[in-house]
């Protein structure tokens, strides 16, 4: 099968799930012949991406959000009316995606989660299979925790998922833990999109803290509380560009620019993980046996049923703040307490794969018949 990916960039757990998802398909005799990124002038495509993909990368222009002046919480109506501004600049990125699946011919196109995704499937029509990836899927699922009291939130969450999917013939939720039923209709639940480097890292525990933030202005909050605690050693990663690639706030925190080896390295040797509660590092966290502190980012509601569907799968805890003392506390209480789903994780290459190919034969698959793994499930009908 020839493949092709768009992925928005603005997060960077869709870069490494497709990364990851380029090696499953290419190991399978399949091909990726071309991957366009939805960037915004927020973010720069990180090197690391470019580096480990094989097919020919495009950037398009792609609505993606807005924060406030602290470059902390996500502002919606903000990021509507600035999106909006860009219209023709959208509709000409449309355009590029017709063009470039129009040179290529994919078999499939695969959606990380790109607004435009969803836009070009309706407008356009393609010939090819649409299918979507992403966690946020699991929204469809009805065992799915909602955050409460947030209707709007909840309201435009729903609304980006079926705007990304509009015409799917496919959902695959990525997901922290096993969920049950494994499929319904077109949404199948899969273990998240690792990369191999993660099955492959050697988990120690050495005296010190592990943080990472998306949006840079929360280092602020973690300076504050370094301050107070300064027997606390602490490695953050971020993105801050006035900042050098490795800047010592004190002797007890410094901070790095994103590196992706680099991050592996510490988060393989931390004794804890402080983070937003995005999806990606808190599943390599949870296969590494990392207890989790998650703040989900003010604004962005997904963020805030991430951190109760990873609590829920025991990856660790959730705050409002930076309150680094609540991970220490939880490590203390669960010292030596493992993951039940490590094994369940190793399985995505097979379900993946599977999922994929029985989607493009158009006819049932057999494969539920297999009994000797649990997430042979998914592709029951």
């Amino acid at each position: 099968m020839k493949f092709l990916f768009l992925i928005q960039g603005e997060g960077r757990g869709h870069l490494s799930q497709a990364i990851t998802l380029e090696k499953i398909l290419l190991d399978a005799g399949h091909s990726v012949c071309c991957t366009l990124v939805g960037k915004s002038e927020r973010r720069i495509i990180p090197e690391y991406f470019k580096r480990n993909m094989h097919s020919p990368i495009q950037e398009i222009a792609s609505p993606n959000f807005v924060t406030d002046k602290q470059n902390k919480s996500v502002q919606i109506l903000r990021t509507i009316v600035y999106n909006a501004r860009y219209t023709p600049r959208f509709l000409k990125s449309l355009g590029q995606i017709h063009k470039t699946v129009a040179q290529h011919q994919p078999d499939c196109i695969i959606n990380f989660y790109d607004f435009l995704g969803g836009l070009y499937s309706f407008l356009y029509r393609p010939k090819a299979q649409y299918v979507c990836v992403g966690h946020q899927y699991l929204a469809y699922h009805p065992n799915f925790p909602f955050a409460p009291n947030k209707p709007l939130d909840k309201l435009l969450f729903t609304f980006n998922n079926s705007l990304t999917s509009w015409r799917a013939d496919l959902r695959i939720a990525l997901s922290f833990s096993p969920y049950a039923p494994a499929r319904i209709g077109k949404l199948v639940v899969t273990p998240p999109l690792l990369r191999q480097e993660v099955f492959e890292a050697k988990p120690q525990t050495e005296d010190f803290l592990l943080a990472y933030m998306v949006n840079s202005g929360y280092g602020e909050e973690v300076m504050e509380w370094s301050e107070q605690h300064p027997e606390t050693r602490i490695h953050c990663f971020w993105d801050e560009k006035s900042k050098p690639e490795v800047w010592e706030y004190s002797p007890s925190l410094t901070f790095h620019q994103v590196n992706d080896v680099k991050f592996l390295d510490y988060m393989s040797r931390c004794k804890g993980y402080v983070s937003t509660a995005g999806f990606e590092s808190i599943c390599e966290a949870l296969y590494l046996q990392k207890p989790v502190l998650m703040i989900p980012v003010k604004g962005q509601y997904e963020q805030a049923c991430n951190a109760l569907d990873a609590q829920k799968a025991e990856a660790g805890i959730a705050a409002d703040s930076y309150q680094i003392d609540l991970l220490l506390d939880y490590i203390n209480q669960n010292q030596g307490k493992e993951s039940p789903y490590r094994a369940w994780y190793q399985e995505t290459p097979w379900v993946i794969t599977q999922v994929l190919e029985a989607l493009s034969l158009q006819q049932p698959s057999k494969i539920h018949e297999h009994e000797k793994s649990p997430a042979a499930s998914v592709m029951a009908p």
